[in-house]
């Protein structure tokens, strides 16, 4: 399979096994094969009959999909994330075209030459949660017809899969990353690893009196919006982190 920048599709609560199938069937004509689903409905969906038969030959990238409970444990060393929805939600992450967005993607993650990409997909019948999109840098928004916008999720997998192989200059191209990271670079934060640092900051900001949670506004999400444009890395999240014990340990008297 394709040798290129990380790249993993995420199918958060599928609920039709042929959807799963055939979204497998997607990846793998363009050239990836990390799937991962997050809580389907069917337990053995990757055996299911309606899965293997739409997945048309792409068995193989069935064999390799993974199952999930929760969505950090399915982001695990992706450091962008591109939702999937038609409606644009307050405070959410900017909404983009595929083309645009990803065209100017696909150099920035080259030239880190760290981290990985995550597409997420939301259930058939009600799209991506709020608070999953909220998670996400980016709102990917395929243009359709004013009128008609409703995708299978299988078929926007495959335009998500195409424009991204599109992006990263087509099949016959598959190149390596463009240069191996320094001895100096720090490789970035995950996505679960920088939700994790804004529920201690949560926590910090409640204790010293910033955030009344009865009352919490919209400051998370704004705060989760200036990370994602930061991209902090691991050590930078370890300082934030330690910033936010320093503040919940002020706030319960403890001296250091």
């Amino acid at each position: 399979m394709s040798q290129d920048l990380p790249t993993r599709f995420v199918l958060i609560e599928p609920s039709h096994a042929g959807n799963v199938g055939a979204a497998a069937r997607a990846l793998k004509v363009m050239g990836f094969d990390d799937l991962v689903l997050v809580r389907p409905r069917w337990p053995d969906v990757l055996q299911r009959p309606e899965a293997i038969e739409r997945a048309s030959g792409a068995t193989d990238v069935l064999a390799r999909a993974r199952l999930v409970e929760t969505l950090d444990a399915a982001l695990e060393g992706m450091t962008h994330l591109c939702a999937t929805a038609m409606t644009p939600r307050d405070f959410g992450p900017p909404v983009a075209a595929p083309r645009d967005h990803l065209a100017a993607l696909a150099p920035r993650m080259r030239a880190a030459s760290t981290g990985g990409v995550a597409f997420l997909f939301g259930p058939e019948r009600y799209g991506m949660a709020n608070e999953d999109v909220y998670r996400c840098h980016v709102c990917l928004r395929i243009p359709t017809a004013p009128d008609y916008g409703s995708l299978n999720l299988a078929a926007a997998v495959q335009l998500i899969a195409y424009e991204w192989r599109l992006a990263l200059g087509g099949i016959g191209a598959m190149p390596a990353r463009a240069r191996a990271r320094g001895p100096m670079a720090e490789p970035p934060a995950d996505a679960p690893a920088v939700s994790a640092m804004l529920a201690h900051w949560e926590e910090a900001l409640v204790a010293v009196g910033f955030l009344d949670p009865a009352a919490p506004k919209k400051l998370m999400p704004r705060l989760r919006r200036l990370l994602q444009r930061a991209a902090p890395t691991v050590p930078e999240v370890h300082i934030l982190r330690g910033v936010a014990r320093a503040m919940i340990d002020a706030a319960r008297g403890v001296r250091r």
